[in-house]
């Protein structure tokens, strides 16, 4: 037994430095393969060589910025789990005559959205933006009552506070008239209430799930790759998206300690048939269950309205970067105006140089954010980048509290890009997002209106006051910003 013992001594510092090693080639091999800037690749290759063991534990942790996804397919028309969305199909060939000819150039946008998403542009939409709590959450309810058939929800945050039990109560009611009703919340976002919700909702009888959740399936390495999405179905006819948890910081009404403004949208006409394609993905990739049917997918209908629109499914599988090149892709066809609303505002070197160039072709950029932002670490990192929007003539407005969470982009107008994502590396290349690319006079006309109030009383910065902060201060923000993608 003496003798095991003295060769297990002998021999598990060679044991520990050829596993180490072998760790260590394995995700240096990763990095280098699947990192798409050369500069993280280089970094986390150091990291893993410099730190062993710790570093390559990092990288599977926070490096691997992907997965795949075992469906696809379920969102287009040639679905058989959608309805004929074709007979609603605008064309760009048929866009000219339906857009007046100040707005022609917009059709090379909707050429870029049909190849990033390889969904239709959509005619007979109605969409109307719902501002804060006191506005969304009555009219979500108030659909959640009406349901006969069917409820699907996923969100973030479903907080188990004086709102989050307003929806239970409804979801409640709507299966005791034998609605079925499907629940996705983010493992993450469940965790802000203690217990989480989840079990209340199980309860009554919801299906309720959580996204990447657990501690030893093959999901639940990742600290990233959060559904970030907010999409509430009701019969598969009537929509709701944009910005907005389930939390009661969101009702104003209710005077909340840390009140929070926010936009969503009621939805209505084919277009839903996209939002519940998306959240079918969602729901089958956690569950492993496939809804279709009537039930889910009635046939679609027009809703009267004038909006054209489309769903940008956004996140680090197959839908990787489409929001951030929906972004550049508006930002290169403007012509006149771009205003922009954000709570978090770290864009890449693509991203800026997109705004600057649009800014030096004459168009006015606008760009409005939150003068005290509730993530100070964000917050500090957004003002060291700040100059290089700044120096080439974009706008930077700072709007006064309450802070605002709403994610708004109105190009010339009339096209408007909403939804969930912000303009960060989280969102933009770790999290599941969902956008809508909407074109119509009248929503852009109301998201402006918004957008007017918020910059009235803001303070406008300059590029001398962000030169002139203190060195400490300048350190401070310049040292939060490397950990940029990850805050």
């Amino acid at each position: 037994m003496q003798g095991v013992l003295q060769a297990l001594q002998s021999f598990w510092p060679v044991l520990t430095g050829a596993l180490t090693l072998t760790l260590s080639v394995v995700a240096s091999a990763h990095a280098i393969l699947y990192k798409r800037d050369s500069r993280a690749a280089v970094a986390w290759v150091g990291l893993i060589w410099l730190v062993p063991i710790i570093g390559t534990i990092l990288y599977v942790l926070l490096g691997i910025n992907r997965i795949r996804r075992r469906v696809a397919g379920l969102r287009g028309h040639e679905s058989s789990h959608v309805g004929d969305l074709g007979l609603f199909e605008c064309p760009p060939s048929e866009l000219r005559s339906v857009l007046k000819r100040d707005y022609r150039h917009l059709v090379e946008m909707v050429e870029l959205g049909r190849s990033l998403t390889r969904l239709d542009l959509l005619r007979g939409n109605t969409i109307e933006a719902l501002f804060d709590g006191d506005q969304a959450y009555p009219a979500m309810i108030d659909a959640i009552d009406r349901a006969e058939r069917s409820v699907t929800l996923t969100v973030y945050i479903f907080e188990d506070d004086a709102v989050g039990l307003l929806f239970l109560e409804a979801f409640a009611r709507a299966i005791e008239r034998g609605v079925e009703v499907c629940v996705l919340v983010d493992a993450v976002g469940a965790r802000y209430s203690m217990p989480p919700i989840t079990g209340r909702l199980r309860r009554v009888g919801v299906r309720t799930a959580r996204f990447m959740s657990g501690l030893l399936t093959w999901r639940t390495p990742y600290l990233n790759l959060r559904n970030h999405r907010k999409i509430l179905v009701v019969d598969g006819v009537i929509g709701f998206t944009g910005g907005m948890n389930i939390r009661a910081c969101h009702l104003l009404s209710g005077h909340p300690a840390h009140p929070t403004r926010d936009t969503h949208f009621r939805v209505a006409g084919p277009i839903v048939q996209q939002l519940q394609a998306t959240f079918v993905e969602d729901w089958n990739f956690t569950t492993g269950e496939t809804l279709s049917g009537e039930k889910w997918f009635p046939e679609p209908q027009d809703s009267g309205g004038s909006v054209l629109a489309r769903v940008i499914p956004d996140g680090p599988d197959q839908d990787m970067d489409k929001m951030s090149m929906a972004f550049q892709g508006a930002l290169a066809v403007a012509q006149h105006s771009v205003r922009i609303m954000t709570p978090y505002f770290l864009p890449d070197r693509a991203l800026i140089a997109a705004l600057n160039t649009c800014a030096l072709r004459g168009v006015r950029v606008d760009i409005v954010l939150p003068q005290r932002n509730n993530l100070k670490l964000v917050a500090w990192a957004a003002m060291a980048q700040m100059w290089q929007v700044l120096e080439w003539g974009c706008n930077v407005w700072m709007s006064a509290p309450p802070f605002d969470h709403s994610k708004v982009m109105v190009v010339d107008s009339m096209l408007c890009l909403i939804g969930s994502s912000n303009w960060d590396p989280r969102s933009l290349r770790l999290n599941f997002e969902l956008g809508v690319e909407c074109y119509d006079a009248q929503l852009a006309q109301q998201l402006e209106d918004r957008i007017e109030q918020q910059m009235i009383g803001a303070h406008q910065l300059t590029l001398a006051e962000v030169d002139g902060r203190p060195l400490h201060i300048k350190l401070r923000d310049g040292i939060v910003r490397l950990a940029a993608p990850y805050l």
